[in-house]
Parts: C-alpha cells; sequence; structure tokens
C-alpha cells in the first residue's frame, strides 16, 4: 500500500467524505473497537456508523447522531441477517482470550463469529471488508491462537469481496479494564526496548484502518495483508 503524506491524506479523506458511504463495525466495545469508533467520529468519514455487538453501548450526545446500534445473537446470526445489509464497509474488530472464554470460546468468537459476520456482510452487499487479526496468524500452526486466527482469515477472504484489507498487528498497547500480568509484563520490558517491533497502540490500528479505506488499493489486489510494521506508517499519518 503506498503511504501518503499528510496533504495528500487530507484530500482522499475529503473525496471519501463526497461519497457518503456507510459502514458497521464488529467489536466496537473492545479497546481496538472504542479507538475506532472514536477516530471514526472524529474524521466524520462515514454518512452512517453501525454498532453491531451483543449488547447497546451507553452513547449519548451529539457526536452519535449518526451512529445506530443493532444489538445481535452470534449463536443466531442467521436471524439478524439484515443488520448486515447496506453497509459499504465493514470493520471487524472482534476477539477474546483463551483465559477468558476457554480454547472452545476462543474459536467460536475469533474464528466462527467473524467468518459468518463476514459472510453476512458479503451477501448484505458489503464491498470493503477490514478485519483486525493477529500477527502470527498461521491455518497450519499447532499453536491454537495462531491457527484459529490464520483460518478466521482464510474465511473471510474466501467471502469474496471487492477488496479485504487483514491487519496482523502485534501486542496491543492500551489501557485495558480487564489485567493481563504477561502483557504488562511484556510492556514493562520488550516493548520499552523494540516499541514499534513487537508493540502497537490501539489507537495507531484504529487510525491505520481508517487510512487503509480512503487510500486506493493496487489494481486487481483483492486481499491486502499488512503487518505490524506497516501498521505504524499508516496509523501516524495525520
Amino acid at each position: 500500500m503506498a503511504v501518503p503524506n499528510p496533504e495528500e491524506l487530507r484530500k482522499l479523506q475529503e473525496s471519501f467524505r463526497k461519497k457518503k458511504q456507510t459502514c458497521f463495525i464488529l467489536g466496537a466495545s473492545g479497546e481496538t473497537g472504542k479507538d475506532l469508533l472514536a477516530e471514526m467520529l472524529r474524521q466524520q468519514l462515514f454518512s452512517r456508523v453501525t454498532l453491531i455487538g451483543r449488547r447497546k453501548l451507553d452513547l449519548e450526545g451529539p457526536l452519535y447522531t449518526n451512529v445506530c446500534q443493532e444489538v445481535v445473537d452470534f449463536e443466531k446470526l442467521d436471524e439478524s441477517a439484515a443488520v448486515f445489509q447496506g453497509h459499504d464497509v465493514g470493520f471487524c474488530c472482534l476477539g477474546t482470550t483463551r483465559a477468558k472464554s476457554g480454547a472452545a470460546g476462543l474459536i467460536r468468537v475469533d474464528r466462527d463469529y467473524v467468518v459468518h459476520s463476514a459472510n453476512l456482510a458479503k451477501a448484505g452487499g458489503c464491498r470493503h471488508f477490514i478485519l483486525e487479526s493477529g500477527a502470527c496468524a498461521d491455518k497450519t500452526s499447532i499453536l491454537l491462537i495462531r491457527r484459529v486466527k490464520g483460518e478466521a482469515e482464510a474465511g473471510v477472504t474466501a467471502a469474496g469481496f471487492d477488496h479485504c484489507t487483514i491487519f496482523r498487528p502485534a501486542l496491543l498497547l492500551c489501557d485495558r479494564q480487564e489485567s493481563r500480568p504477561l502483557e504488562w509484563l511484556a510492556r514493562k520490558v520488550v516493548v520499552h526496548v523494540f516499541p514499534k517491533v513487537f508493540s502497537v497502540p490501539t489507537v495507531t490500528v484504529a487510525r491505520a484502518m481508517l487510512n487503509s479505506v480512503v487510500i486506493p488499493g493496487k489494481d486487481g489486489q483483492k486481499v491486502e495483508v499488512l503487518d505490524n510494521a506497516t501498521i505504524h506508517v499508516l496509523g501516524e499519518i495525520e
């Protein structure tokens, strides 16, 4: 992906706004999803934003005028197929951990919910799907989290969107509400030594996601995979 300078990016954003496109976000209650929604509303790129999730978020004020919320049961997604219709762009930030949901829960959320949602979005007319995956995604891996992320990528790719952008961030940096001791240790040691190699702030991922929508992709390239280094570059231009 060719990265524009700030002035070029502003022109691309203004041109994109004139298209009055709509989008949805899956996982807006998560750390990346929260930053994505905040940045999306700051930039005002979309004419309407739909949040699709298990519950409604507490959103009040004029800033959220063009935001609507749809509550779905991810175990019965086909019953909510209508909420995936009519969106130009889809953002997926769904994810959990094995510690929080167990192995079966991780597979359901990070793979099954993601792929099922992608298929419904494609059937509903979505043209560009943006997936937050993981740095070590590999569908052939013997490690569960790597394999599940890789399988999710394969499923989303197979949906056949006009354009699909897969983000593979490393350790996500944010002020989490839940405690993750190993992540805390990584921040204290590894992140300070190699801040852009092994980690990336969630707000940087969010900005990179939005920038990837307005920056034209390469002709004929339907699937684009962005690694951690590229996410940093793409998310740090404003």
